[in-house]
């Protein structure tokens, strides 16, 4: 596999992209490095308070390097329409699956770190072919799926400036592009980030949106929360609900003993050739995005117990593809380009639907929500599912996308 460089000039066409066959010398290169590792003593405690766990990368390792099958990835993606286009001079990969049924309402879903759209392959069929899926024909959808700058098959950008704002107007052109008058966004991660400043931006044709990761931190408390990053700051509120308290201390917690990473790619990107370099340095780094997340990740490698979907192989699937495109490091820049704050409130003017996961970096309280978006048209909260929602609960997420735009259409 390999990613463009550079985009073809000065066009808008939208041409038809196939996925490359990975070289069987690029896959035993890999297997290579991976056997070649050399691995720092266990971790002295029994927990995940210093990250990812000896045992779990080495099971991770062992299974990467002899069982994995490398060729699901490909046959996974082959099987679905994709295609290119350029933005502001960027080459933008996506994947395009029309519903075959009438009236279906076009939706751009956007995945965020360390994830791909590898996190999104198994909502595809329900979302955009519901009746095959247990579901009904009128709520169905077209679905968009961009790899971001720097991701996956897309460009990586040779020149700063691919912030949040400039993804999301090039989604909007994106989606004007495909000739969708009428649509709606959903996003988790990055995807929250950029899905809410469209709902900002409002452009033409976006009648809704839905997040389920919500930027409903009121100010007051994100200015707290940030002055804690590194353990030391303004003291905790007291005012508090119940709901409230229990998302503040969650907050706290990952702001305080999970943000390192978002705090390295935010300062020094470059700095990470290990991800560029080490197989499994990457596979560490990715693994370790936030504490519970990487509590459900565990299992499926050390007792081959998976929580949800995320078996090794799906795991596996998008550290190889970040591994076989070298995107570890380019993906890193969205966050030294980021300006905005995480879960901070976006201005968004549009109707808005939420999701709560349970196991998501904070369960935004309803009454934060309805601050947060003056069209709060749907909130609910689930009782399963991490940060990676799709990828994880696939069968929960097609049913809160559904359910959060059925009065839109």
């Amino acid at each position: 596999m390999s990613v463009p460089t550079e985009s073809s000039a000065g066009t808008t066409a939208i041409r038809p992209f196939t996925v490359p066959v990975t070289p069987e010398a690029e896959i035993e290169a890999l297997r290579a490095r991976i056997a070649a590792t050399r691995w720092p003593e266990k971790e002295p405690v029994d927990d995940l308070s210093q990250g990812v766990q000896l045992a779990a990368i080495q099971a991770l390792a062992r299974y990467w390097e002899t069982e994995y099958d490398f060729g699901r990835l490909e046959a996974k993606l082959s099987g679905l329409p994709q295609f290119m286009t350029e933005i502001d001079g960027l080459d933008i990969h996506f994947i395009h699956v029309r519903s075959p049924h009438e009236n279906a309402l076009p939706l751009i879903i956007t995945h965020g770190w360390p994830g791909s759209v590898v996190e999104m392959l198994n909502v595809i069929g329900p979302l955009t072919d519901p009746t095959a899926h247990g579901g009904s024909a009128e709520d169905a959808f077209h679905a968009v799926i961009p790899s971001m700058p720097g991701y996956g098959f897309s460009a990586r950008p040779d020149e700063t400036g691919w912030d949040v704002p400039h993804i999301a107007r090039a989604w909007a052109e994106l989606m004007k592009r495909l000739g969708y008058t009428r649509y709606v966004a959903q996003g988790g991660d990055w995807g929250a980030l950029i899905t809410e400043v469209m709902g900002a931006h409002a452009p033409e044709g976006l009648i809704g949106i839905h997040t389920n990761m919500p930027g409903a931190l009121p100010p007051e408390i994100s200015k707290v929360i940030a002055s804690n990053v590194l353990g030391a700051g303004d003291p905790a509120p007291t005012d508090l609900s119940a709901d409230e308290q229990r998302a503040y201390d969650r907050l706290s917690f990952f702001y305080t003993k999970g943000i390192g990473y978002a705090l390295e790619m935010g300062n020094r990107p470059q700095t990470l050739y290990g991800l560029a370099d080490s197989p499994i340095a990457l596979a560490a780094w990715m693994l370790d995005h936030d504490a519970w997340s990487l509590a459900d990740i565990t299992p499926a490698f050390v007792d081959g117990q998976p929580v949800g979907n995320l078996t090794r192989d799906e795991v596996l699937d998008n550290v190889t593809l970040y591994w076989l495109t070298n995107t570890g490091v380019s993906a890193s820049r969205l966050y030294w380009e980021n300006k905005l704050g995480f879960l901070d409130v976006k201005g968004v003017t549009v109707p808005t639907a939420v999701s709560i996961f349970p196991n998501e970096l904070y369960q935004a309280p309803r009454a934060w929500a309805e601050r947060a978006y003056p069209h709060l048209i749907y909130f609910n909260q689930v009782d399963e599912g991490n940060h990676f929602a799709a990828w994880q609960q696939p069968g929960i997420f097609t049913t809160e996308v559904r359910a959060a735009f059925r009065s839109l259409r």
